[in-house]
């Protein structure tokens, strides 16, 4: 039964408008709440602008696709391929529960981050909860090691190294909303050709959502993502790197596919690596802030920020194409 590939414009479209909406609702309340950007030192803004991005990128993929599987299982929608979708639902229902709860879950401990500017160890101390928790109920890393407790570990790193990356790129206009988004249609394409087909759906989802948020953040910003929007991002991705099976992909298992997931991320993950190596070679904490990153650098060469970032985003869709061919 050929699947209807439309079903992935349509997630696409519906998250998209769904943020674009949501965005100026979760932009009062941020504003009437207090939850604001305040303009200060390394910022350059001087007004204070909503930390809302999160909410309404979130608002964005959770609305359609609940909406979306209430109406596939009472039957509403009417599609060929209906009954393999709500098959693979409940399939996975559990692990699909997990992951909504830790999206929340990692979205709120931004916002807390937001509202109280939290310290390094009890920020990183929620992160390791929740991605434990998502390791114990979900699809973990192997790399070919038969080992429960390497799988476990790497899992775990994996979810706490993305995250990370993009909670550190989160630093110009649209850059780690741009990023995310790139990436996660990679991912989406790499899951279609592959026939998996709701790791397909919330990677439309989730681009559909970023790009409905980016029209409010660049090039000119009238809300940020916030730590809520940029833990989110990268923890949805680093869950998307982890459900497909890229080893097996195609008709004849492809080891070298493993890496995959490395070059979709490559550009928030090789920032995380020159920046925290930066830092530490300075004797700095590699967790505080500074104006080291690689869109930093493009600025410093003679760019904008805005050319800066759209530098960026081609490099990300370039490696991101050769991704593909894995």
């Amino acid at each position: 039964m050929p699947f209807p590939y439309n079903f992935f414009a349509a997630a696409f479209a519906g998250a998209l408008l769904t943020s674009w909406l949501a965005l100026p609702l979760w932009r009062r309340w941020c504003v009437r709440t207090k939850l604001v950007d305040d303009p200060g030192h390394r910022k350059i803004h001087d007004t204070p602008v909503p930390l809302a991005g999160g909410f309404a990128v979130l608002t964005g993929i959770l609305t359609p696709l609940a909406a979306g599987a209430v109406l596939l299982k009472v039957g509403f929608v009417k599609l060929a391929a209906a009954g393999l979708i709500v098959h693979g639902i409940d399939r996975r229902a559990l692990e699909l529960a997990v992951l909504a709860a830790g999206a929340v879950a990692i979205t709120l401990l931004g916002a807390w981050d937001d509202r109280h500017e939290l310290k390094a160890l009890p920020k990183f101390a929620g992160q390791i909860l929740i991605a434990i928790v998502v390791a114990a109920a979900c699809k973990r890393i192997t790399l070919f090691v038969h080992s429960e407790v390497f799988s476990y570990a790497i899992t775990i790193l994996w979810l706490l190294t993305v995250i990370n990356a993009f909670n550190f790129m989160d630093n110009m206009n649209g850059l780690c909303a741009g990023v995310g988004a790139i990436g996660a249609l990679v991912f989406a394409l790499i899951a279609a050709a592959n026939g998996e087909y709701l790791v397909a759906i919330t990677g439309f989802l989730m681009c559909g959502a970023l790009a409905g948020f980016l029209p409010w953040n660049f090039p000119h910003a009238r809300a940020f993502l916030g730590d809520a929007g940029s833990h989110l991002v990268g923890y949805l991705l680093a869950v998307m790197a982890i459900l497909p099976h890229f080893y097996t992909r195609q008709t004849h298992p492809r080891p070298a596919a493993v890496l995959a997931p490395l070059l979709v991320l490559a550009v928030p993950l090789a920032d995380l690596a020159q920046v925290s190596l930066f830092r530490t070679l300075h004797k700095k904490p590699f967790w505080i802030g500074d104006t080291n990153h690689l869109s930093h650098r493009l600025v410093r060469t003679g760019r904008s920020r805005t050319q800066a970032v759209l530098m960026l985003w081609l490099l990300a869709a370039a490696i991101g194409g050769l991704a593909t061919l894995l």
